[in-house]
């Protein structure tokens, strides 16, 4: 992975754990997608960025975080999980 990307990564969670909402985690993921989208990254990178994305939150501990902030974590992972799953569908 580039070094592009892995900065793109840290602060891409850095926004979705002081997001305000959830809508806002939704809402920093599709402007990150979206990126990735227009620099026309094939799906198999856009992937791996999803799956090194998750096992980042996946690191987290409740116990040092505020609700807002886990609960951003939780979503964020949610939102990759469907964006994922979205990507591995066979287009028609």
């Amino acid at each position: 992975m580039s070094l592009l990307l892995d900065e793109q990564r840290v602060k891409l969670i850095n926004k979705i754990l002081f997001a305000g909402s959830q809508e806002d985690v939704k809402q920093v993921i599709d402007a990150a997608v979206k990126l990735l989208n227009q620099n026309r990254l094939n799906s198999e990178i856009i992937d791996g960025y999803f799956n090194l994305i998750i096992s980042d939150l996946e690191l987290f501990s409740p116990l040092k975080k505020d609700a807002q902030q886990w609960s951003n974590i939780q979503m964020a992972r949610i939102y990759f999980h469907r964006l994922k799953n979205m990507l591995d569908m066979p287009a028609h």
